[in-house]
């Protein structure tokens, strides 16, 4: 299976056979998804937890997508957003791009287009995402289409948040990663953990790289995070 490293969608949809149907389909293509039933709950949700995509419908209760989708735009929030409606006149769709929407789907749609929309959206806004290189860090390699780690002739599988949670020390380059971004970006709304989970899987990480001889240790500061030091 090719995985989606890091990548965590909101579903924003008031059909609840629909976005449990669209929640399952993002989850099996390896996606994180958070969802959403109401405009209310997803402006919550997207003020307080990062996404690399949103997918948005515009009849929602409480507050419609529009205005979801401009109060969005207006605060500063720059993440790449589907609008996913039974409308689907012209001026509808003129109306979602002009307040910000980066790609529209009228329903019903197939749901290979809707993945394919997604992966085009993330190409198009993360250079991340365009490179399917490995990674290298101090002696590690990460394979990412494995989620291994390999150093010298020793190789150890990673489970996907393990995986998550090394890709996203490795990237903040020495930064102090706090458990509240590792909890936002690696782990779903209905699944968040407390700070002792966030432990548990970092515990996991520091005997998979004593184990293949790796001379990186994750480094934490009481109150504050973790980090990745490498001893030469």
């Amino acid at each position: 299976m090719k995985y989606n490293i890091t990548m965590k969608i909101l579903l924003v949809e008031d059909n609840a056979q629909l976005n449990k149907a669209l929640v399952t389909l993002l989850k099996r293509n390896s996606y994180l998804a958070d969802s959403a039933y109401d405009g209310e709950e997803a402006l919550r949700y997207i003020k307080e937890y990062q996404y690399d995509v949103i997918i948005l419908d515009i009849m929602l209760p409480k507050v419609n997508g529009l205005e979801v989708l401009k109060q969005s735009r207006n605060s500063g929030i720059k993440t790449p957003i589907i609008m996913l409606t039974a409308k689907s006149t012209i001026e509808d769709k003129i109306l979602g791009l002009d307040y910000g929407a980066d790609d529209y789907l009228s329903k019903p749609f197939n749901t290979e287009e809707l993945l394919a929309r997604i992966r085009a959206l993330v190409r198009r806004n993360s250079k991340e995402f365009n490179n399917n290189e490995d990674i290298s860090f101090g002696d590690i390699t990460l394979e990412k289409e494995t989620f291994t780690i390999e150093c010298g002739s020793e190789k150890v599988s990673l489970s996907n948040k393990e995986f998550q949670i090394l890709l996203l020390l490795i990237n903040s380059n020495g930064r102090i990663v706090s458990v509240e971004e590792i909890t936002n970006k690696a782990w779903e709304i209905d699944s968040a953990p407390i700070d002792a989970n966030v432990w548990v899987f970092i515990s996991y990480l520091r005997k998979k790289l004593e184990s293949i001889g790796s001379k990186i240790l994750i480094k934490s500061i009481r109150y504050q995070g973790y980090y990745l030091e490498y001893q030469k």
